[in-house]
């Protein structure tokens, strides 16, 4: 830029005396460029502090418009001595020297200190605030507070001068406070120059604004996250009622009318629907144990026939309760009860509209037949399962807890794949015409019929029913007589004969025959030691065989037998006898 001001060299101003050389003291010979910049001493350091104070004295007073010169005068005092070193060659002049000795030419006077190592603080020009300057440490290792620069230019002080204070009329400007926490910098001022603004602005600190950005970005940061939960939440639960429901729209799904309820009377539904209301669920509670079972309704007097081993439990002082299939209940007694054909009767009082199960005909029955069984399985009422007709005249035994065989029954069963479960007992078996035709009796369990924790096992697809034929006889008798008759031929059986067919026995009961004097059997002509092999015309493989076929007939019937005696076959013929059941 030009302004008028010499374009050569300028005297390094912040230049200090270096140790080692002879420091310049004669006025006359100004030395344009400094040598060196030593290291700052304590010696030093009050100089500088009152050199800084005369500048900003001077400046402050050429800032204001004030035009009288520093006058002020003091001792230079004299400087430290230095060792004695091989002088420099003193550099060449470029002119003649000033007479006047005018700064930066000639010499420096007393009236004209040298530059200071710091920068006063300039006086705001027109109103315009100057930003305060920085602290820092300069280049020859001397610290310096935060003051403006000069306004004018400065002449080279020489080596080792220390400019007396000056004395002005004005009072010094206090210099601005400087921000806390700044930087050390030199600000780049020119004294020459229009005014401008400075190269830094003023500001928050750094670390403010980096904290500040930070907060900012840490409440972004939460936001985005708190967003995201927000958004993911109603997404999922969006999500899992569209899974649930199959949409955002209510689903609706086509769906059949309410139909008559009507269903062919041969059908199970059918079956179930006509046999049910006859059907009633037995409580029996007596003085050692209690149980439950099945019962159906024989006549509209209230009487109901069920299984002896249901009613058993009540003995001569027990309760029975009758539940019907609508949920009425009622109180019933005992008419009468078989052990050997393991059937018994109760009668219900004071109940009307009894509708009774009809009675179908066993004899009529064929394998393969479907059949319906209604019960209440483990005292769950109203049970219905079905099946068919898997063998007939099949002889079973149920019975013998009791040990003396008075509580034994023997039965040629109807045998039925119908599950039959422990509560079905004295229920009804009926036909696709929803007549009665056997009396769930009893099962065969794959084991000897209880579990390990002691509960009774269930069906294994083998139950067997009392032929109706023979459960109508039964229940008559006990009805009318309170007792049921037996079949008899009047003879003694050895139940431990091996062999095949029924063996009468040699000797009876009490050292007697076996063979009733006067009984069916004696009057046919049967023997001790025969072997029974067949009863009206069927094979006969053991003696509870004989007594199942035997009791499958009624006390006068005509019955024809087959036997061996020493190794010959021979045919009788007799009626059968009565005896009175227990």
């Amino acid at each position: 830029m030009e302004d008028g001001k010499s374009t050569g060299p300028k005297a390094k101003w912040w230049s200090r005396p270096t140790p080692g050389r002879t420091p310049r003291t004669a006025p006359e010979e100004p030395s344009p460029v400094a040598d060196a910049a030593p290291t700052a001493d304590p010696a030093d350091a009050a100089p500088a502090t009152d050199a800084t104070q005369a500048a900003q004295t001077t400046e402050a007073t050429a800032e204001i418009g004030t035009t009288e010169p520093a006058t002020h005068t003091a001792d230079v005092p004299a400087p430290a001595p230095v060792p004695d070193v091989p002088a420099a060659r003193p550099a060449t002049p470029l002119h003649q020297p000033d007479e006047y000795s005018t700064p930066p030419y000639g010499g420096p006077g007393p009236w004209a200190p040298a530059p200071p190592v710091q920068r006063p603080v300039p006086t705001p020009a027109h109103g315009t605030p100057v930003p305060p300057q920085y602290a820092g440490t300069n280049g020859a290792g001397i610290t310096t507070s935060p003051i403006p620069a000069p306004s004018a230019p400065a002449s080279p002080a020489p080596a080792g001068f220390t400019p007396p204070p000056p004395h002005t009329h004005q009072q010094p400007q206090p210099q601005q406070p400087q921000p806390h926490g700044a930087s050390t910098q030199w600000l780049q001022y020119d004294p020459w120059g229009a005014p401008r603004q400075p190269l830094t602005h003023p500001g928050p600190p750094l670390g403010a604004d980096t904290g500040r950005k930070k907060n900012r970005r840490g409440s972004l940061l939460i936001g985005a996250v708190l967003l995201a939960l927000v958004a993911g939440g109603i997404g999922g639960g969006i999500g899992a009622y569209i899974e649930r429901n199959g949409g955002l729209t209510q689903v609706e799904l086509p769906q059949a009318g309410r139909s008559s309820g009507g269903r062919a009377p041969d059908s199970v539904a059918g079956i179930a629907a006509s046999a049910l209301p006859s059907v009633v669920t037995l409580h029996v509670s007596g003085a050692a144990e209690s149980g439950t079972g099945t019962g159906f309704v024989l006549d509209g007097s209230g009487h109901i026939l069920t299984n002896n081993h249901v009613v058993a439990p009540a003995g001569q002082a027990g309760e029975i309760t009758v539940t019907f299939s609508g949920g009425e209940t009622a109180r019933a007694e005992v008419v009468g009860k078989d052990s050997g054909y393991d059937l018994a009767v109760v009668k219900v009082t004071g109940v009307s509209g009894l509708k009774p199960l009809p009675l179908g005909n066993s004899d009529n029955v064929q394998v393969g037949d479907p059949v319906v069984a209604i019960g209440a399985p483990f005292d769950l009422s109203n049970t219905v399962t079905s099946g068919i007709i898997s063998a007939k005249d099949r002889p079973i035994t149920a019975g013998g807890e009791k040990g003396d065989g008075s509580d034994i029954s023997y039965v040629d069963a109807l045998q039925t794949d119908a599950p039959i479960n422990p509560g079905n007992s004295g229920g009804p078996l009926v036909d696709t015409d929803a007549h009665v035709i056997g009396i769930n009796s009893a099962i065969r369990a794959a084991d000897s019929g209880a579990s390990e924790e002691g509960g009774q096992a269930g069906s294994i697809g083998l139950g067997f029913a009392i032929p109706i034929n023979q459960g109508k006889r039964v229940a008559e008798e006990l009805i009318n007589t309170g007792r049921a008759t037996h079949p008899v031929i009047g003879v003694t059986l050895d139940m431990k004969y091996a062999g095949d067919g029924a063996r009468v026995g040699e000797k009876g009961a009490a050292g007697k025959s076996a063979v009733t004097p006067g009984g069916p059997g004696a009057k046919a002509g049967i023997r001790p030691g025969d072997v029974i092999t067949e009863v009206g015309g069927r094979r006969v493989h053991s003696g509870e065989e004989l007594i199942v076929k035997i009791r499958a007939h009624r006390p006068g019937d005509r019955l024809d037998l087959k036997l061996t005696r020493g190794g010959k076959d021979l045919s009788i013929s007799l009626t059968l006898g009565s005896a009175s059941g227990t």
